[in-house]
C-alpha cells in the first residue's frame, strides 16, 4: 500500500475528534490549575507564581497520565500547583479556598462554553460535518470535560481538592495527619479509574453526578443561546 492510499483510508473525522478532546482537556486542566495558583497568590502565598505556574503554558501543568485519563475517561488531573499553606493568614481555610478555586473555575468554564455549544448545535441544522459542527463538538467537549474535572476533584479523597475542603473542618492535628496520606489516595484513585474500564457500574455515582450537573448547566444557559440565535435571525 502506498502512502497516498494509506492517507486516503484514514478516518480524519476520528483524528479530528481526538484532537478536539485533547485541546478541550488541556484548556480545562490549565485553567483549573491556574485558578488554584491565583487564589493562593491572592491569599498571600506566592509559591505558584515564583515557580512559574501562573501561566497558560501547558508544559508547566500537564501530567501525561492525567491528560490521558481526561481524553479517555473524561476525568483526570494535572501536576498539582505548589502551595505553602503557612503563608496564609488562616492556613486551613486558605487551603480550602485555594482547593475550591479549581472546581469552581471548571464549573464557570462549563457555563460559558455551554452557550456557544447550544448555538453551534442549532447552526449545524442536523449536519454532522462542517465548521459549525466541529465548533459545537469543541464547545461541548469543553463543557462536559470541565464538569467532569470539577465533580471528580470534589471527591473527598486525597489528593483531590474535595479532601482539602472537607479536612479543613477537622482539628489541626487530624488535618496534618491525613494530609500525609495524599500519595496513597492517588494510587487508590488510579486503581478505581482503571478498574472502571472493566467493572460496569463502578463509577456510576460519578457519571450520574456529572450528567446531572451538565444537564442543569445546559438548562440554565439554553435560554441565553436561544436569545443569541434570535438576534442572529435563526
Amino acid at each position: 500500500m502506498s502512502i497516498s492510499q494509506w492517507l486516503h483510508q484514514l478516518d480524519y473525522s476520528r483524528i479530528l475528534e481526538i484532537g478536539i478532546a485533547v485541546i478541550a482537556s488541556l484548556l480545562c486542566i490549565i485553567l483549573h490549575e491556574c485558578a488554584h495558583g491565583l487564589v493562593a497568590y491572592w491569599l498571600g502565598d506566592p509559591t505558584a507564581k515564583r515557580m512559574g505556574r501562573l501561566t497558560l503554558n501547558p508544559i508547566k501543568h500537564i501530567d501525561p497520565i492525567g491528560l490521558l485519563m481526561m481524553v479517555v475517561a473524561h476525568v483526570g488531573w494535572a501536576k498539582p500547583v505548589p502551595v505553602n499553606m503557612r503563608n496564609f493568614k488562616h492556613p486551613k481555610w486558605g487551603m480550602a479556598l485555594t482547593s475550591l478555586a479549581g472546581p469552581m473555575c471548571n464549573f464557570l468554564i462549563a457555563v460559558v462554553f455551554s452557550i456557544p455549544a447550544c448555538v453551534f448545535l442549532n447552526l449545524t441544522r442536523g449536519v454532522d460535518t462542517g465548521l459549525n459542527f466541529w465548533l459545537f463538538r469543541l464547545c461541548f467537549y469543553i463543557t462536559i470535560l470541565s464538569v467532569g474535572l470539577g465533580v471528580f476533584n470534589l471527591i473527598p479523597i486525597p489528593p483531590l481538592d474535595g479532601s482539602k475542603i472537607l479536612f479543613s473542618l477537622l482539628p489541626e492535628s487530624a488535618y496534618m495527619k491525613l494530609m500525609r496520606y495524599e500519595r496513597y489516595g492517588m494510587i487508590f484513585l488510579l486503581v478505581i479509574v482503571f478498574a472502571s474500564r472493566f467493572i460496569p457500574g463502578l463509577t456510576s455515582p460519578l457519571s450520574v453526578a456529572i450528567d446531572w450537573v451538565s444537564g442543569r448547566i445546559f438548562d440554565l444557559t439554553f435560554p441565553v443561546a436561544k436569545w443569541i440565535l434570535k438576534l442572529m435571525n435563526f
